[in-house]
């Protein structure tokens, strides 16, 4: 059955109290409190920094069974190296996930690439061709040059999903390109009316059979939080969250 998973880019924030995290509730219990209502999170962390095998320990006894975290690609890969020769980058960075997989917290990896790279197929194609296979990976193209049949088609030919990301500066179209799709909501805010008909779109492609992971923009204040939660709410009951019925 497919599954819906909602949630935000990261949950250390402590400008969520009151509205989402109890007024009182310590920082350590933060991702155990966003488990219980949500049931994924995109790390972005890992984009300048990998996280200690004792910190993925943690985070994946913090969280149920069925909950999954979304991992940005580091910096090395996608800035540094922008693909080319990044084998041992890549292998290092998915060595370094290990603990996630092995707890089966591991969801899909971010590859975000820089705005300034502009559409190069031939590296897309390069790349894709060391990219683990048993782990989901997205694709987030910010120039327009990428947005192209012939990089779906590279896409779709490796089970990659094209990242919908939808933001101020572009708009990327929903083009499906793999058994599950990957948004990033990035606009300052979304409206109720706005997350129903998002709700009204997913059990769609949920009755296709597709996994769908959707990533609310955190800004300094918890109303992402909220409209994933009201997103996870809306879906049901063909995707319910993997998660606890703790509610606030």
């Amino acid at each position: 059955m497919a599954t819906l998973f909602a949630g935000t880019s990261g949950f250390a924030y402590p400008a969520w109290k009151p509205g989402f995290y109890p007024a009182g509730l310590p920082q350590a219990k933060f991702l155990e409190h966003y488990a219980s209502r949500l049931n994924t999170v995109e790390i972005n962390y890992t984009f300048r920094h990998l996280p200690s095998a004792t910190t993925l320990d943690s985070w994946a006894k913090a969280t149920p069974d069925g909950f999954t975290f979304a991992i940005k690609a580091h910096q090395r890969i996608t800035h540094l190296l922008r693909l080319k020769g990044a084998e041992d980058a890549t292998a290092f960075f998915f060595k370094a996930l290990e603990p996630l997989r092995a707890a089966d917290r591991l969801g899909p990896v971010l590859f975000q690439l820089p705005p300034y790279l502009k559409y190069d197929p031939e590296r897309l194609a390069a790349y894709l061709q060391i990219v683990p296979m048993d782990v989901r990976s997205v694709f987030e193209f910010r120039d327009q040059s990428w947005l192209v049949d012939d990089v779906y088609d590279l896409l779709r030919a490796h089970n990659v999903s094209l990242c919908v990301a939808e933001s101020e500066k572009l708009d990327v179209p929903e083009v499906i390109t793999a058994d599950f799709v990957y948004y990033r909501l990035r606009k300052p805010d979304y409206s109720a009316a706005e997350v129903e008909a998002y709700a009204a779109r997913y059990r769609e492609l949920l009755a296709e059979g597709r996994d769908l992971y959707v990533m609310f923009k955190h800004e300094e204040d918890h109303t992402g939080a909220l409209r994933a939660e009201q997103l996870l709410h809306s879906a049901a009951p063909i995707a319910a969250p993997a998660c606890g019925d703790h509610a606030t």
